[in-house]
């Protein structure tokens, strides 16, 4: 990480400490269920900050990595794999337009694919808090500190994965396959309904063995203490479930992106706005898990093309572009959205 490196993402991650406070401290002060025209507004604040980071990509990519020549420019275009057919005889401007399209197209796909992705696991969480019996007023609390816990998890699981892709290139195939795997599994099971019985679930199970745990929740409360000991409640058991489920959902996500670039800084940029804009899509969601009756289809038909790109790519050298590569989205997108509200139309 170079100095320009370590400034942008220094004041990255400042905003987003900024803006999580902002949220937490502000307008999400007390325990109280959040309203649907609340989520809406929050939803769509969270889309137009990750657009205005697509603009500041579009006009200024370079701030990312303090590319000021072509050469540099050269060499971060292999380095991560943004397949630009840059001309050295070309002035630095001609291919730094080149660059800035390239950067700020494949922050869009990767934040839209990590978007559409994120719906299966925001149905996930409705089934976690539905399973538990947590009550409607302690959900943003629980969403707002597993949002931090997985943007540290993001964090490493990005900046290490693109460490082992730049050692051992074969890492790239992996991910096509378990995409690959995820989406053809995913598309023979979207029928079978998802239960969860809390005592069975592998962290229930740590956590009662080692550890001592309330059987009430106290007020929305992580801890509390009963005859002068500190015991965990529901509720953290609750988070520790959910961040659990995020690291098994970053194992299906985090590599869906790398088919499109292995710039790690590109990679977790469009994953934190994604993530930051799950809470808040969750609330606008939670109502309305019936009438995404073909979002299983399109995740899996989106996971399969996914991995197929990135196998062509890794073991055929067949590049899929960008521009294709979105293109697709949109349209397997289109096809599920239309097709479950035709569905849900008839019904």
């Amino acid at each position: 990480m170079n100095i320009a490196e370590l400034v942008f993402f220094s004041l990255f991650i400042l905003f987003i400490v900024l803006m999580l406070a902002f949220d937490l401290g502000v307008l999400n002060r007390d325990n109280k269920p959040v309203s649907l025209k609340k989520a809406l507004i929050f939803t769509g604040m969270w889309i137009g900050l990750a657009l205005v980071f697509y603009g500041i990509l579009y006009f200024r990519a370079e701030w990312i990595h303090g590319i000021s020549n072509n050469e540099q420019l050269q060499i971060f275009n292999l380095k991560h794999g943004h397949h630009l057919t840059l001309n050295p005889s070309d002035s630095f401007e001609t291919n730094l337009m080149l660059y800035r399209k390239a950067m700020s197209l494949e922050y869009i796909t990767g934040f839209l694919i990590e978007k559409i992705l994120s719906i299966d696991n925001i149905f996930v969480m409705i089934l976690i808090f539905g399973s538990f019996g947590v009550e409607p007023k302690y959900y943003h609390k629980v969403l707002f500190y597993g949002i931090l816990g997985a943007i540290v998890m993001r964090f490493v699981f990005i900046f290490l994965s693109a460490v082992l892709i730049q050692r051992f290139s074969w890492v790239l195939a992996v991910f096509g396959l378990i995409l690959v795997f995820t989406g053809i599994k995913m598309f023979f099971t979207r029928n079978q309904k998802e239960t969860m019985e809390p005592d069975k679930h592998p962290v229930v199970r740590f956590l009662s063995r080692y550890f001592a745990v309330s059987p009430n929740y106290d007020n929305g409360h992580f801890f509390t203490k009963i005859n002068g000991k500190k015991l965990m409640t529901p509720l953290f058991v609750v988070l520790l479930v959910i961040e659990f489920s995020d690291v098994i959902f970053a194992v299906d996500s985090i590599p869906a992106i790398f088919a499109i670039t292995q710039d790690p800084y590109i990679i977790f940029f469009s994953n934190i706005f994604a993530i930051l804009g799950l809470r808040s899509l969750f609330f606008v969601l939670s109502n309305m898990m019936e009438r995404f009756r073909y979002l299983k289809v399109g995740l899996s038909v989106l996971l399969v093309f996914i991995g197929v790109k990135m196998l062509l790519s890794t073991l055929w050298h067949v590049e899929i572009s960008a521009q294709i590569s979105l293109l697709g989205i949109f349209l397997i997108l289109g096809v599920s959205a239309l097709g479950s509200f035709l569905k849900g139309k008839k019904a």
